[in-house]
């Protein structure tokens, strides 16, 4: 997997869309409390990490048409809560990006190979199965062959199949691919190692440049680490560690990220708990 241009260069650690931000806030801050939320509340959080006030509320009107949230009008004021399906999308992914970075303590060499494709005239169903494959950790060995080291995941694959309407034309096994030298050139293969283990670099060099001071900006400093942090579940499959380059900088990533998330935790959320109580 080749890791879109914005990851081959340095970027500045909030630069995101509207949408992706409060997506970030949304399961950092929304999801855990459980309780509407004003639309000034959102406008002053992402205003503070310089979201113009009209694509915050573009993005809150995007979120409600997708069926993410639904609104609550008292008076002239608009409360958004989430809907079953944004709590349920939020919990996944929250599952996922929080849960991610644990090593994996044993490997027995398994292998789950997945063989799908979808006509090249069919692009969005191309893109979908692409991106719901790469976010469920496998690798693209060749054209319509995908691989990963965690077979345990074929549920998921399945439902990723079942989406992208190629379930019954698919075909999934699990089996060893050789000694642990021809392992290693496959997931050399499928994945953009080197490419992936820049981009950690990257976030540990710009993390390390966030230094808060106060309830506020450390509000916005944990906003900013989760929405970096949030990539990386879809870039590292997390490899077994046999398969990985000596001195892995994920490993470190990881501990930064968890380190600076429990340490900014308190305030952060303080912080929100004063935005959503005007």
């Amino acid at each position: 997997m080749t890791i879109e241009p914005a990851f081959q260069r340095r970027r500045e650690i909030g630069a995101a869309s509207a949408r992706s931000l409060l997506l970030t806030v949304l399961g950092e801050f929304v999801l855990p409390a459980g309780k509407p939320v004003w639309t000034s509340a959102f406008l002053d959080a992402l205003g503070l990490l310089n979201v113009e006030e009209k694509a915050v509320r573009q993005a809150l009107a995007r979120s409600a048409s997708e069926g993410w949230l639904e609104t609550e009008r008292h008076g002239r004021r608009t409360a958004w809560q989430l809907t079953p399906t944004g709590r349920r999308l939020l919990s996944e992914g929250a599952e996922r990006i929080y849960g991610f970075g644990t090593p994996m303590t044993t490997w027995d060499g398994q292998w789950l190979v997945v063989l799908a494709s979808v006509p090249e005239s069919n692009r969005k169903l191309r893109h979908l199965l692409r991106t719901r494959l790469a976010w469920s950790g496998l690798g693209n060995l060749s054209p319509g062959v995908w691989v990963t080291p965690h077979p345990e995941r074929e549920s998921e694959v399945r439902e990723v199949l079942t989406e992208a309407a190629v379930a019954e034309s698919a075909t999934i096994f699990t089996g060893r691919l050789g000694d642990l030298d021809e392992a290693r050139r496959v997931a050399g293969q499928a994945w953009d190692l080197s490419e992936i283990e820049r981009a950690y670099e990257e976030f540990l060099d710009e993390v390390g440049t966030l230094r808060p001071g106060d309830d506020r900006a450390t509000f916005s400093a944990q906003v900013r680490l989760v929405q970096e942090w949030r990539r990386f579940p879809f870039l590292d499959p997390g490899l077994p560690p046999d398969l990985l380059p000596a001195g892995w900088s994920g490993a470190r990533a990881v501990t930064s990220f968890r380190t600076h998330h429990d340490g900014w935790h308190q305030a952060a959320d303080r912080h929100w708990q004063t935005l959503t109580r005007t």
